[in-house]
């Protein structure tokens, strides 16, 4: 009896302990990033760090894949990274994806680096600066700023124990080196065609973080636990895109164009509200030159104005220029993941400065139709008399009977065309050859 009870006893100890084996099988958060980096990308990358901490994951990986983007958002997400409580890994993938410019300190950053083949890293020189958009350096100037740039890769590289004279050259050189280069040079720590196979390199690899501690990362038999961004975040993501907040911009500012130009339409000021106000959100994010901004506007000013002064189209093609001036210059930078696309460009001028266009016309042509109803209608109307007018007679006309006078004699049953009206009485005259005069 008391064997079958110690028995038990250590089956329900080695049960408890498999389970409590189970409940500590490592799990790493995967995130993607494939987008521009901006001020929504660097919260989220910190938000995601901070999460898989709460969460008590191993460690965060960070699938990657960016052309560049801001140097403030960089900067952010790079302390993120040097000061993350967890192990964070930047993954350069899939095959074709690019760490390039901004990406460059970002996978530097990181606690282990690594790429798939087929992928790059490089051109990280910096290329603008200043908050309202870009600025043009003189060669004091550019030379600071290039300076600064290097002592700050430089400072990270040697943090993280990578090769401090490449990313000099990426910044001073936009050099620009495969996976395969980077990985001899001493750039990355790994590269591995997959997730699977770089979790399998990177077993029983020590890490040391930021308050000094030393990390065995244990990746064996681990969880992945692949991470979506939340709808807010996506929005945000969404509209701080170049393209997508000049798009916004225009039809916000086409919207409220066409509700003042149509006081109680109201669906499309509600519209062109919310559009203007997402779009401030993205070009708060965004590197905006402010002279653009201001050209556009001009631009709709001008075509409100051909409503309201007959210029003979000059104040639509003044606004046509601007237009296409301030779309030019919205984002006047040299970093080419942070201009508008010439596919949206054009495509969204033309459409927008046909639209203006259109309700210009319609809004002249309304102004200048005859009208059809009232006491301006009646001048060069038409009537049918229905006395003889010899001085003075009846005429029927809209339906109504009127006193007419006219100088000359008129027959019953002719018709005639209203000169003018006084009080209750038209002043008429003949119509000889009707279809003449039609």
């Amino acid at each position: 009896m008391l064997k079958k009870i110690i028995f038990i006893l250590i089956a329900f100890i080695f049960s408890a302990s498999i389970v409590c084996a189970q409940d500590k099988t490592p799990v790493f958060n995967i995130i993607t990033i494939a987008s521009v980096i901006t001020a929504p990308t660097a919260r989220y990358i910190d938000d995601s760090i901070e999460d898989t901490r709460k969460d008590g994951a191993a460690g965060l990986i960070i699938l990657l894949d960016t052309p560049g983007g801001m140097d403030t958002a960089m900067r952010d997400i790079a302390k993120s990274l040097l000061n993350a409580p967890v192990p964070v890994i930047v993954y350069v993938y899939p095959q074709g994806a690019r760490a390039a410019s901004a990406g460059v300190i970002i996978t530097i950053a990181a606690h282990i680096a690594a790429m798939a083949p087929g992928t790059n890293i490089g051109a990280a020189h910096p290329v603008a600066v200043g908050i309202g958009g870009s600025v043009e350096m003189d060669e004091t100037m550019a030379e600071k700023v290039e300076n600064d740039a290097v002592a700050y890769v430089r400072s990270i590289a040697k943090a993280k124990g990578r090769s401090e004279e490449w990313a000099e050259k990426a910044v001073r050189k936009s050099e620009s080196i495969t996976a395969e280069e980077a990985l001899k040079l001493n750039v990355i720590d790994f590269v591995a065609a997959d997730v699977e196979k770089l979790l399998a390199a990177i077993n029983n690899k020590t890490i040391t973080m930021s308050d000094g501690r030393r990390i065995r990362l244990s990746t064996k038999n681990v969880a992945l636990n692949y991470m979506e961004m939340g709808t807010r975040q996506k929005i945000l993501t969404t509209i701080s895109d170049p393209n997508i907040a000049y798009i916004l911009l225009l039809v916000g500012m086409a919207g409220l164009y066409f509700e003042f130009s149509n006081p109680g339409a109201i669906l499309p000021g509600v519209i062109g509200g919310i559009a203007l106000l997402l779009a401030f959100f993205g070009l708060a994010t965004l590197p905006v030159n402010y002279a653009g901004i201001l050209l556009i506007i001009f631009g709709v000013i001008l075509f409100f104005a051909e409503i309201k002064v007959m210029s003979n189209g000059i104040l639509s093609v003044g606004g046509v220029i601007s237009l296409a001036m301030g779309s030019l210059i919205l984002f006047e930078t040299p970093e080419p993941a942070l201009r508008i696309s010439l596919q949206v460009l054009i495509p969204a001028v033309l459409l927008v400065s046909g639209f203006f266009i259109v309700v210009v016309w319609m809004a002249v042509k309304a102004q200048m139709r005859r009208p059809y109803s009232g006491l301006e209608s009646i001048p060069e109307g038409k009537a049918e008399a229905l006395t003889d007018i010899a001085d003075e007679g009846k005429v029927f006309f809209q339906g109504e009977y009127w006193s007419a006078h006219s100088k000359e004699p008129i027959p019953k049953g002719a018709k005639v065309k209203i000169l003018k009206i006084d009080g209750l009485k038209l002043t008429v005259e003949q119509i000889k050859n009707e279809n003449q005069d039609n």
